[in-house]
């Protein structure tokens, strides 16, 4: 099956840690990777986690290479693997996807086919605080046939989808409570080697 047809399941700990680490660097591009797998039916790719990558110089390519190794021994050893890829952009009415994001998004689709890109969608986030709006704020793109990524319409498809219905309850929460401020990627592990990326007390 190709990437047409596959939904995307992020659980609710990982969509959430992405959405916080951007919110923590508001004035910047941040970026960070999806870890899962395909699900045993083979319809379905799910997101288990979430690694925060950078929030500066996201495409400086060792820091870039050395994060990715760290992120796929860990993972590896948990039978998970880098399955896409996260991506805000430093102005908040850019809805583009931008040259680093389909460069990472390629390197990733050559170890996992079935890859996806989330770009955050600040008109979505800004509109969690005064609806119900269930659907993730954040944007899916998959390669085409022609090796492009393009954006999956979002026609009522719901070909993204958070595995816990409440997902942008509990984020609006850790919002109003400022829990982005705890958010640990790989800039500030690479500043300060005893901040974990893998980020074990966030949700604590």
């Amino acid at each position: 099956m190709g990437s047409g047809e596959l939904r995307y399941e992020i659980a609710q700990n990982a969509y959430i840690k992405l959405v916080l680490h951007a919110l923590k660097h508001k004035a910047a591009a941040v970026n960070g990777v999806l870890l899962g797998r395909l699900s045993d039916r083979g319809d379905a790719v799910e997101v288990l986690d979430a690694v925060p990558l950078f929030h500066s110089h996201l495409g400086l390519l060792p820091n870039l290479e050395i994060s990715l190794l760290l992120i796929e021994e860990y993972y590896g050893s948990k039978g998970m693997s880098i399955v896409g890829y996260f991506h805000a952009n430093e102005r908040y009415d850019d809805t583009e996807l931008g040259g680093i994001a389909r460069n990472i998004g390629d390197h990733i689709f050559r170890y996992f086919p079935q890859a996806a890109v989330l770009l955050l969608d600040n008109k979505k986030l800004e509109a969690l605080s005064n609806g119900k709006d269930r659907s993730p704020v954040m944007q899916l793109y998959t390669r085409d046939s022609s090796k492009n990524w393009k954006l999956v319409s979002s026609d009522g498809s719901n070909r993204l989808i958070t595995k816990e219905p409440t997902a942008n309850v509990v984020l609006l929460d850790y919002m109003t409570s400022e829990k982005w401020q705890n958010v640990v990627d790989f800039d500030d592990h690479l500043d300060d080697i005893s901040k974990d990326w893998l980020n074990p007390d966030l949700f604590k």
